[in-house]
């Protein structure tokens, strides 16, 4: 496997970490993951855009403009003759001696590398079970950083539950899942929570919600309750491994008649679509 290391292009036992990087130190930096499907990573340019926007908002300068890391993902892609699968990139703040506060003249550390692929399918078909948890994280959720504990905490109470995810509850009021975003289908009517600092805003999310205005389907993006979670006549969450996922069971209680509800395989299939014209589009080019 190879890998990237800021500028380089590396055999997976080359790349090293300093025990001094900040990222290992503080989770002090950011991280995508795109999915490919054949040889294309979809939405690259969105990923990388929030990519800039969360190095942004934690004051971070990334040191390669966005149209040359696209460009160094596509090399690192053909090199590993990447179809199907994944790629984790992260973003640290760079390595200096261990202290809260940086100077600002230190180098961010840029790594990526490829993920493999895992078929979601069969999940997609049956449904899925999820855990409600309290929400305790910190209040800047919109930023994808590498702070992820309390995510981890609450994503592996829910393995141990035999669930998939867990939907998390902050003041009564349903947020996202630990690794996705929640949606509700009540009357016909589309549900999701606002892109505030209390979530992050998924690119299969706004992917989802594009598509939902190109067709004329009702949503709205406003708060809604544990009460209105658990009273939904379907419940479904978004995510970019795992795309458009039916929840079929959500502590003990079952939805949709534990199968996939009709606006939900709807989704699926509408999201399913647009990824097949844009990789289409893209292999053409």
């Amino acid at each position: 496997m190879k890998v990237l290391v800021n500028d380089e292009i590396l055999d997976r036992n080359q790349a090293k970490v300093d025990i001094e990087d900040r990222g290992y130190q503080f989770g002090d930096g950011v991280y995508e993951v795109i999915n490919l499907y054949n040889g294309v990573p979809f939405t690259l340019k969105e990923h990388i855009s929030r990519l800039y926007r969360s190095a942004n908002e934690i004051g971070m300068k990334i040191y390669v403009e966005p149209e040359q890391l696209c460009k160094r993902l596509l090399d690192l892609i053909n090199v590993n003759n990447m179809k199907d699968g994944g790629l984790y990139l992260q973003i640290t703040r760079g390595v200096s001696h261990r202290a809260h506060q940086y100077e600002d003249s230190i180098k961010p550390r840029l790594v990526a590398y490829p993920l493999p692929y895992k078929s979601v399918q069969t999940a997609q078909s049956a449904g899925v079970e999820a855990i409600t948890a309290d929400d305790l994280r910190w209040l800047r959720c919109d930023i994808k950083s590498l702070n992820l504990l309390y995510n981890i905490m609450v994503k592996q109470k829910a393995h141990e539950a035999g669930a998939f995810e867990a939907i998390l509850i902050r003041d009564g009021v349903v947020t996202e899942g630990s690794s996705s975003n929640i949606f509700i289908v009540k009357g016909g009517i589309l549900f999701t929570h606002p892109a505030t600092n209390k979530i992050l805003n998924g690119i299969t999310r706004t992917k989802l919600l594009e598509i939902l205005d190109k067709h004329g389907w009702q949503y709205k993006t406003e708060p809604f309750t544990k009460e209105a979670l658990m009273e939904a006549d379907e419940v479904f969450l978004t995510s970019t491994t795992s795309e458009v996922m039916p929840i079929t069971n959500i502590d003990g209680v079952t939805f949709s008649h534990g199968k996939p509800g009709p606006y939900t395989q709807k989704f699926q299939d509408a999201f399913r679509n647009v990824v097949n014209s844009e990789v289409g589009s893209a292999k053409k080019a």
